[in-house]
């Protein structure tokens, strides 16, 4: 079975910001995506961290963070919209993986927040199931506009920090990992432009190279 050495939230980190400044300096590595590692993987993971991210094409968290095939436990939806079968499967990247790293992805030109905020400023709503995504990211428009921001990628910014809360929150499996100081929640926002990343939201204990969230856009957690 692959072992994963980036066995600490500190050590998980260092290694996904590493990969993101190689990405944004246009010189990946694309490591862990070769015949060997095909081979090492065929009958088990042990991805170093669990992430949840957008379902826009543009961001590909594997090559955001220059790392390949094990490496990430990855689930998308559009907007990091949140169900029970979303929160199983972050559990299970956590409780059953082991990964000591939770990060939540959200990025600038957001379509679904864009949507979201169309529909909260016009009073329509959108078409088939798509108005269950907007339905469940109205409370991160309500936040922004309560503290004054109106655009999108604060609005953005904003639906990052409240999903890592919400996560926290409802499941029990997380919050005790946290508490437990098996698990470092993050979130991040990534800039479609540069391609970089930055902290904006953080639950758990605060490694020395953590860096604590940025006050702009995230409450004092």
């Amino acid at each position: 079975m692959p072992q994963s050495e980036y066995n600490s939230p500190a050590a998980a980190f260092l290694r996904l910001m590493d990969g993101n400044e190689r990405f944004v300096a246009g010189t990946p590595q694309h490591p862990n995506q070769d015949v060997v590692r095909r081979e090492d993987l065929k009958t088990a993971q042990a991805p170093f961290a669990t992430l949840f991210g957008c379902s826009d094409s543009r961001v590909a968290a594997e090559m955001i963070f220059d790392v390949g095939l094990g490496d990430m436990f990855v689930v998308r939806t559009a907007g990091q919209v949140t169900d029970s079968v979303t929160l199983g499967s972050l559990e299970y990247g956590v409780e059953v993986l082991g990964t000591p790293l939770l990060v939540v992805l959200g990025h600038d030109n957001c379509g679904a927040i864009t949507a979201t905020i169309e529909s909260f400023d016009s009073g329509q709503t959108p078409d088939g199931f798509i108005s269950d995504v907007v339905a469940r990211l109205l409370p991160a428009v309500v936040h922004a506009r309560a503290a004054g921001r109106t655009d999108v990628n604060s609005t953005v910014a904003q639906n990052t920090v409240d999903t890592v809360k919400r996560l926290y929150q409802r499941s029990a499996i997380l919050r005790t990992a946290v508490e437990e100081g098996r698990l470092v929640m993050l979130g991040l926002t990534y800039h479609l432009a540069d391609g970089r990343v930055k902290v904006v939201s953080r639950m758990g204990s605060h490694p020395p190279r953590i860096p604590r969230a940025d006050p702009a856009h995230a409450d004092n957690q």
